[in-house]
């Protein structure tokens, strides 16, 4: 099974790593004066720097905290502006910059992203997720109007700064509706498929109820025509013998009727679902090979779960199939069953392969049977739908493959 990626797998490492570089960053242009930093640096602007850099490493918790990261790197940027004016304690090379580190970009990606997540998540009710949601505008607010510092009149500084705040929000509300698109998508699509299984079954048992009323109808009135017709031989027969063959036919119809009367009420009830194994079942075909004589090795590769109920039984009956036929046509022969439950790809491959047979089939074993098992396989894996081959191996042995979607959308539970 495909893993997935590793940022997904590491968020945490990915959000240190991703601090580091904004450290870096902060600190370096810092020291360029490229922001704050005063032409002759004093003790105050170093642990300024210092406090830059650990309010950079606090996006480390950008997931988890999204607005007190804000908070902590709004406040550093509020006592660098403070500190410059009116304390005067620092006197920046450059006037006309910026005091806010590049961090705030990210910072302002936060609130509104991770506070979107959780409304699609439903992780908490509507008027608390309405109430986060002004939460962290506001907070949004009041971050641009320190990073932007309307209160020194320049086109360009609350320019720079209103884009730089402004960035991180956009881009969090354009990935929040492509998300919100493609899980309606994904819904729809769901929805579409258990529609159309829907749709099948109806069908299904529309034709079982008609097949039942042409029974009815044709074959009953036939038989009870027998039937009678019987009994009024029974009646009218001149000798014994053919009274008591009249009767045993009388007899017989009756119970052909009662018998008919059965199989036309199965036909008319909705069966209660298919009992054949799912995937679980595996473990227990290879060990009953085994327990007669076949060497059968097992290999599972990725999460069972993958495979939806319909997909389970199909690929179940590929596995049964293959062993049948290596106990008929093939003794002697080791097996291997190999299963790859492919996440990355969606899909259920199975092979199942047999070296060539030590010994010579029995007539009476290979006798049996219709000889059109594989030919069943094929038209129930098309309408999964999936592909199946089965063939001679370049070994002398014997192959069959088939690959199968993972998720056939049914009405019963994934097991």
């Amino acid at each position: 099974m495909a893993e997935a990626p590793w940022h997904r797998r590491h968020p945490v490492a990915l959000d240190v790593a991703i601090a580091v570089v904004f450290l870096l960053l902060d600190t370096g242009t810092t020291l360029a004066g490229a922001t704050w930093w005063p032409a002759q640096p004093g003790p105050l602007a170093w642990v300024m720097l210092v406090l830059q850099g650990l309010a950079c490493l606090s996006l480390a918790a950008r997931r988890r905290a999204p607005l007190t990261v804000l908070a902590v790197l709004g406040a550093f940027t509020l006592a660098v502006t403070l500190l410059i004016s009116p304390a005067g304690a620092l006197t920046p090379a450059h006037t006309g910059n910026l005091w806010a580190p590049f961090a705030t970009v990210l910072a302002a990606y936060g609130p509104i992203f991770y506070q979107a997540q959780g409304e699609v998540r439903g992780a908490a009710p509507g008027e608390a997720r309405a109430k986060r949601r002004r939460t962290a505008y506001l907070a949004l607010a009041v971050f641009t109007v320190i990073v932007a510092r309307p209160w020194e009149p320049s086109v360009m500084i609350i320019t720079i700064g209103v884009l730089r705040t402004a960035v991180g929000p956009l881009l969090a509300l354009y990935f929040d509706a492509r998300r919100r698109l493609v899980l309606a998508l994904t819904e729809r699509a769901e929805r579409a498929e258990r529609e159309r299984h829907l749709l099948a079954e109806q069908a299904r048992t529309e034709e079982r109820a008609r097949l039942a009323g042409e029974m009815h109808d044709v074959v009953t009135h036939r038989v009870s025509l027998m039937v009678l017709q019987a009994g009024a031989l029974r009646v009218t027969a001149a000798d014994e013998a053919t009274r008591q063959a009249a009767e045993e036919l009388r007899s017989a119809g009756s119970q052909a009727l009662d018998e008919l009367r059965d199989l036309v009420g199965i036909l008319r009830t909705a069966p209660e679902g298919d009992s054949t194994p799912s995937v679980a079942g595996f473990a227990e075909l290879v060990a009953e090979s085994a327990a007669v004589g076949i060497p059968t090795e097992l290999i599972e590769e990725g999460d069972p779960a993958l495979a939806s109920p319909v997909v389970g039984r199909t690929a179940y009956r590929v596995v049964r199939e293959a062993l049948t036929n290596v106990r008929k046509h093939a003794p002697g022969a080791r097996v291997t069953v190999r299963v790859e439950y492919d996440d990355g790809e969606g899909q259920v491959r199975l092979t199942v392969r047999n070296t060539p047979p030590t010994g010579k089939p029995s007539s009476a074993l290979a006798g049996t049977g219709s000889g059109l098992g594989i030919a069943h396989l094929r038209q129930r894996i098309e309408l999964v739908p999936g592909t199946l081959r089965a063939g001679p191996a370049p070994d002398g042995g014997f192959s069959v493959e088939a690959t199968l979607p993972a998720y056939v959308p049914t009405a019963e539970p994934a097991v």
